[in-house]
């Protein structure tokens, strides 16, 4: 008959439960994103905003909520969430009249060893207001105008580019970009007639106007 000894017995005792504690940690076990969301227009923390957590899971399409919380008042979130067959997390940020935060967190990027912090920044919204008038129109007026600065590449932005405006005009239409920020283009019209820069500092919340009249 085979015996082991006490101290045999308590090496293997003790090696079975390091092992047991190792195959905890590689088998499903936690993550936790958290991170602090900047407002860069005043340099604070953004409170109050809502935080979605989606993932999409691995072979598949479709993107699924798995959590949602509310920023703090230090601007902070936190969550704390099993770690499935994820292929991609994807965090969303949203407050009334500031920019969405909608960012992509690959799998491979996360840790169950430490925290994984993921910090963020927005800026308010603000609008400019262009009211575009051709005083004596004639059939051949072409006006041309090109944004020099001012938010682009997103959603709501206005298209970059020359913009023409033909004959009689008397348009109105928004431009969105950030708070605090200069807004500005230039304009001429064909054949050597009206021309210059346009630009305003665009108030954060509010609208401010462009007029061109040519």
């Amino acid at each position: 008959m085979f015996y082991i000894s006490s101290m045999k017995k308590t090496l293997l005792f003790a090696f079975l439960g390091l092992f047991l504690l190792n195959s905890c940690k590689k088998g499903k076990a936690d993550f936790t994103l958290k991170g602090t969301i900047t407002d860069s227009t005043f340099g604070t923390a953004l409170s109050g905003a809502t935080v979605k957590l989606y993932a999409t899971k691995v072979g598949e399409l479709t993107i699924d909520q798995i959590d949602s919380g509310t920023l703090n008042a230090n601007g902070e979130y936190s969550f704390t969430f099993p770690r499935d067959k994820i292929e991609t997390y994807y965090i969303q940020i949203t407050k009334d009249n500031y920019f969405e935060i909608y960012e992509t967190i690959p799998f491979a990027d996360l840790t169950i060893e430490e925290d994984n912090v993921y910090d963020f920044s927005t800026t308010a919204k603000a609008w400019v207001k262009f009211h575009i008038v051709n005083n004596s129109p004639q059939a051949s007026d072409v006006l041309e105008y090109i944004r020099q600065e001012g938010k682009v590449d997103c959603a709501e932005c206005c298209p970059a580019g020359y913009q023409y405006y033909y004959g009689a005009v008397d348009t109105t239409f928004y431009c969105i970009n950030d708070g605090n920020v200069e807004y500005s283009g230039y304009y001429w019209e064909q054949g050597g007639g009206t021309s210059g820069p346009v630009w305003v500092i665009t108030p954060p919340f509010d609208t401010v106007e462009i007029n061109i009249n040519y």
